[in-house]
């Protein structure tokens, strides 16, 4: 007799079949995918945003020095058919995003820059240099 080995992945099967599917939506579908990445001279951050143009973005910095990603996209296409009478069909598609990102002491924020360019979100966070660090620093004379 040989010994058998029985196995029990039926139950995360039965899971994934039920919490992986098209038909559930997810909380986070409309939220774009974010890299952040740093070199020596600044941090980067990219978001995937296909279809969108700079005219649907707000990016500033809030009043808690936060740096702030907003979007927003209304769509509406009407379209008009005969088929055995008239009737009108409209679709509207409306998107809506906010990030807010806490920005590190070392980020020259009168240099921040953004641009789309390819489907993607470019955000430019220069870093303080040493001499600018070495400006900041501020002495109180004691008197």
């Amino acid at each position: 007799m040989m010994p058998v080995r029985r196995t029990q992945n039926w139950l995360p099967s039965i899971f994934n079949d039920f919490f992986d599917n098209d038909w559930m939506v997810k909380a986070n579908a409309t939220a774009p995918a974010i890299n952040v990445f740093e070199t020596e001279k600044e941090y980067k951050v990219e978001l995937a945003v296909p279809g969108m143009t700079k005219e649907d973005f707000n990016v500033h910095i809030d009043e808690e020095n936060n740096l702030v990603i907003s979007m927003e996209k209304k769509l509406e296409s009407k379209e008009e058919n005969k088929k055995e009478g008239r009737y009108l069909r409209r679709e509207f598609s409306y998107t809506k995003f906010q990030q807010n990102m806490i920005l590190p002491d070392n980020v020259d924020k009168d240099k921040i820059a953004a641009h789309v360019e390819n489907g993607v979100l470019n955000i430019s966070l220069p870093k303080f240099t040493e001499e600018e660090k070495e400006k900041a620093k501020k002495f109180i004379d004691v008197k």
